[in-house]
Order: C-alpha cells, then structure tokens, then sequence
C-alpha cells in the first residue's frame, strides 16, 4: 500500500490508549510527520515527560471519555490488562472508527468479543526499532474493515517505520517469531560476538565498540542495498580467507542455520500458547 509520508490532513479524533515505550513512539512518529497533537487524545496512567509536553500544543490527556467517538484507536497497552482496558474503550467506537492493536497475542477474535458487534479491528504485530522511526510492522485486519480504514491504519503505522499487511492471521505467530522477537536475537549476536573479540584478546571496550558499530553498519547495508542477505556474505568472504573459516564453524551442520530454525519454531509454538 502506498504511504503518505504527510499526516497534515488528519482531521479527525485519533485515541491512544497506552503511552508507554511503543505508544510513545507512535505518537512521535505522528507529530514529527505533522499530525496536529489537537486530534490526538492519549489514555495514560502514568505519561511520559514527552507525551505531557504534546499538551501545550493541544493534545488532550486522559480527559472525560463522555461523547467521544474517535476516528482511530490505537491500543497500545499491555496485553495481560487488555481485557480490562476494552471495555473501557467500546464506548468510543462509532460507525466509522477502527480499532489498531498492537498488543502481542490478542487475535482479532479475542479483540471482536470485547468491542461493539461489526467494528473494523486490526491485529498488528510491530517491534523495538519502531522507537527511532526503523520498524517493521505486520498488520492484518477482519472482515469489517473498509479501503478508508485499512489506509487510515496504514498511514498511522507507518509513522514508526515499514507497513507489510497479510490476509492470514494464522501468519502472526510466525510473524511475532521472526519480527517481534527478532530485534532480541540480533543484539544476542551482538553480544556474543563483542565476548568473542574478548576472548581472543581485545580490550572489552573496544570489542562492545567494534561489534555494536558492524552489527549496525551491517543491518544498515542491508537495508540499503538491492543484494539479498547471502549475496552481501558472499562478497565479505575470500575463498580461504578469515571470513570463510568463521563461517565454517557458523555453518556446520550444528551451527546457525539449524539453531535459528528451531528457535524461531520454539517462539512461534509459544506465540500460539499464549494466544
């Protein structure tokens, strides 16, 4: 889908239910891609100084939900307190609002039983780099959702980095396996990599410097560039050479391939329990 980077034109009520980490961020996003806080009204227990400073500029904190029908809802809050939160919101909902969760686990079904009857509701499942703008969200909506409404949620979305929408909401699991978890197994690597230069003799600080710069600038050549991810290995290793005999090891039959494999299947499997 196409995405506007301009929110400008965004008129109507957008609720934000939870500011935490993730909801922050989103509001962020909208701002810095100018959405005027005057639309944007935030449920928050306990706001961040960032969030509270959007108020000089209009944007309406915790106030009296009576006769506040919104265009959009984000729901952003944990998912352990969902079931309490909903309710709270089903009031809010008109015949034009859609509801985007970004709780991990909470299936559309789950998200339909605690919302009026027939209310457009996306399921998405976005991650940790959405904090600085460099996301990846999966988005999957029910059958209530309207063009209108799924581009509503797209532009939103977007504010916090790229937008894939699917049409089986079976994929999430494997989506929160890949995606969702998958910021933990990158700075996992980073680490284990910063301890190896350890080991074979480097000065601690300048391990952690050495892998947290080639984990980054790595990630960022791969973002950048049209190869695939084994093309990019393949130019790095010389037949022979240091590269190939790291990847030796990384590549055996008990290496990394394999131990991601079933780690994102133990993920997945656990996704689906939760769910």
């Amino acid at each position: 889908m196409k995405q506007t980077t301009s929110l400008r034109d965004i008129a109507g009520t957008l609720v934000l239910a939870g500011a935490g980490k993730m909801g922050s961020a989103m509001l962020d996003g909208w701002v810095a891609r100018g959405l005027d806080p005057a639309t944007v009204v935030v449920f928050e227990p306990q706001p961040s100084l960032q969030v509270a400073r959007y108020g000089a500029r209009g944007l309406r904190l915790n106030p009296s939900r009576g006769g506040l029908v919104a265009d959009a809802i984000i729901v952003a809050v944990k998912p352990q307190v969902a079931a309490d939160v909903l309710p709270e919101l089903a009031p809010l909902v008109g015949p034009r609002t859609v509801v985007v969760s970004i709780m991990a686990g909470r299936t559309l079904g789950f998200l339909e039983s605690a919302l009026p009857p027939a209310t457009a509701v996306v399921r998405t499942m976005p991650n940790t780099p959405a904090a600085i703008g460099r996301g990846i969200t999966v988005a999957v909506g029910n059958k209530y959702v309207t063009p209108t409404q799924k581009e509503l949620a797209d532009r939103l979305l977007a504010a916090t980095g790229a937008v894939e929408w699917i049409t089986d909401e079976g994929h999430m699991d494997a989506v929160t396996a890949v995606s969702g978890s998958g910021p933990a197994y990158v700075f996992l690597m980073a680490e284990a990599l910063a301890r190896a230069g350890v080991a074979a003799g480097l000065p601690e600080a300048l391990a952690e410097k050495l892998a947290r710069l080639t984990v980054a600038g790595s990630g960022e050549l791969l973002n950048t560039t049209p190869e695939d991810a084994a093309t990019l290995r393949q130019n790095v290793t010389s037949p022979g050479g240091t590269t190939a005999a790291a990847l030796a090891v990384l590549m055996a039959n008990d290496g990394l391939e394999p131990l991601m494999t079933r780690a994102v299947a133990a993920a997945t499997k656990r996704s689906r329990e939760l769910a």
